[in-house]
């Protein structure tokens, strides 16, 4: 699991902002003579509304709060809220605790009742894996048999968006995970299925079958402004804690549209991300990032520190990207990325390897891009209106799009944005050839390489193995499989040839591309 780091405390100025000054309370927030009080200030309250009318406003609008449109007749859309769910995001069942417990009105600050909106949809999920053993010793490397492998656990955290069920984490909170099981604020467990994840952008969806679950309250993220607060809630060190309870920290949102690029140690890129430096720790991942006004806005996901714990600087994936995701993951099983036929690359970059500008460093045959006739070495200055200084910054704007969706261009030298309409990407679209019943492959085309990168122009790609199969041959998804044997291999139809011309218990050597390099693996057929 992804480790977390972000600053562990803060400053207690948070209180004296959050609190309307320190005055003393308005009389109609004293405790009158029996001991309760009327209520929270006003301006606490008047926040609350409003984040309940935004977020209705926003459903009536079609925008984030639901996810996706309705998938059929009488069928509810992922993460629209129900009844019970809106009627949770009021504020009342916190009043009236504090007015029985007579605490004062201007306790209930902003941060208090957004927490008290969102942490009765926050679970801890829980992950049961089986790890391969690394020899430490010369003594375990001598008794260790090959291949020995050990039951571990990890945990993160998540929330339900959906009341039938649909809870939103990390990818790699439930990576190689064999078994799932999410704790809800009040101790219930539920064993939770894997509805499908996506290790470029870090989500993952489950699902567990339970009645009266609480959701959270959805927002986007779209408009965050930079200084406003940032509440943090999940289960961080949760194991070494006694309680199903999340915690809550608060802080500010830092900035927006970060970009983070992996250690050696790590896996993949982090685009457009929401910095915060609220208090994020182990543990955390997955968990909801809130604004003042009780809405979701990111999915906890990343940290920078050098000690392991939190230090100030935590990174969330906008939760319009995430929702769009997991509608995606819930509805056809897959992510419907956007795919232009661009290949982009850095204009220049100085000394410190900072980069100015963008430009095309190829345009794939008869994709979007080639048919709105952008050519080879164009400058591209802004996509979907958001400034490209780097090649990241159109990445992260694709990750916003679906197949389908317009992007809208603007190149140098011309007076209007070029409009393209992305497709699906051609991998996906392309024939699927079945060899050995657990292969998948389907024939190198120019768009396919264009999308995936590959150095060579022909060849069958590995679009899917089975687990079991890839230990075996030591193949994986997204090798391009160059020769078999003496035979070249152009299209996927040639590689199925080629294999079933392989006598029984016969050798195979096949040669591949993985990552711009070549390999070779030797195995023998029993059929």
């Amino acid at each position: 699991m992804t480790p977390f780091r972000l600053r562990s405390a803060l400053s207690l100025l948070l209180a004296g902002l959050l609190l309307p000054a320190c005055s003393a309370p308005d009389a109609a927030d004293r405790p009158d003579d029996e001991g309760y009080w009327d209520g929270p200030d006003a301006a606490s309250l008047a926040l609350a509304d409003r984040g309940t009318e935004m977020a209705a406003e926003r459903r009536a609008a079609g925008g984030p709060g639901a996810v996706g449109d309705a998938v059929g007749a009488g069928e509810r859309a992922v993460g629209a809220p129900t009844a019970s769910a809106e009627a949770d995001t009021a504020p009342s069942a916190l009043l009236r605790r504090q007015q029985a417990a007579g605490v004062d009105g201007s306790r209930i600050t902003a941060i208090v009742l957004a927490a008290e909106r969102v942490a009765p949809a926050v679970v801890t999920v829980n992950v049961l894996r089986t790890s391969r053993v690394q020899p430490r010793t010369a003594w375990e490397n001598f008794f260790l048999p090959p291949g020995a492998t050990r039951p571990t656990s990890g945990l993160g955290s998540g929330f339900v968006i959906d009341a039938s069920g649909i809870i939103l984490t990390n990818d790699h909170v439930v990576r190689d995970a064999d078994r799932i099981m999410v704790t809800f604020p009040d101790g219930r467990d539920l064993e939770a299925e894997l509805v499908g994840r996506d290790e470029v952008t870090d989500v993952a969806v489950l699902r567990v079958r339970g009645g009266d679950l609480p959701t959270v309250p959805l927002g986007t993220s779209e408009g965050i402004l930079i200084g406003e607060w940032a509440v943090a809630i999940g289960n961080p060190f949760g194991n070494l804690l006694s309680n199903a309870e999340p915690s809550v920290s608060a802080g500010v949102v830092s900035a927006v549209g970060r970009h983070i690029v992996p250690s050696a140690q790590e896996r993949g890129f982090y685009l457009g991300m929401i910095q915060t430096d609220a208090s994020v720790n182990p543990g955390n991942s997955g968990g909801p990032l809130v604004n003042a006004l009780g809405e979701v806005i990111g999915v906890n996901s990343s940290i920078f520190s050098r000690s392991g714990g939190s230090e100030g600087l935590s990174f969330a994936i906008p939760i319009d990207r995430a929702l769009r995701i997991a509608d995606d993951l819930v509805r056809h099983g897959q992510v419907r990325r956007a795919w232009t036929g661009l290949e982009v690359e850095a204009v220049e970059a100085d000394a410190w390897g900072r980069t100015r500008g963008v430009r095309t460093g190829r345009v794939a045959e008869d994709s979007p891009a080639a048919r709105a006739g952008i050519r080879d070495g164009s400058n591209l200055l802004e996509a979907n209106g958001r400034r490209l200084s780097t090649p990241l910054d159109f990445e992260a704007v694709l990750l916003d799009l679906r197949a389908g969706d317009p992007l809208d261009v603007v190149v140098e030298g011309r007076n209007a944005p070029v409009t393209l309409r992305t497709e699906e990407l051609p991998s996906l679209r392309a024939q699927r050839v079945t060899v050995f019943r657990d292969l998948q492959l389907i024939t190198l085309t120019p768009a396919i390489r264009s999308e995936r990168g590959i150095a060579n122009e022909a060849g069958a790609v590995i679009a899917g193995i089975s687990n079991s199969l890839s230990a075996t041959l030591g193949l994986r998804e997204g090798d391009v499989l160059l020769q078999v044997n003496n035979t070249r291999i152009r299209t996927a139809e040639e590689a199925a040839e080629a294999f079933e011309r392989v006598p029984d218990r016969g050798g195979i050597r096949i040669y591949f591309e993985r990552n711009g390099s070549t390999g070779v693996r030797d195995f023998y057929v029993r059929r």
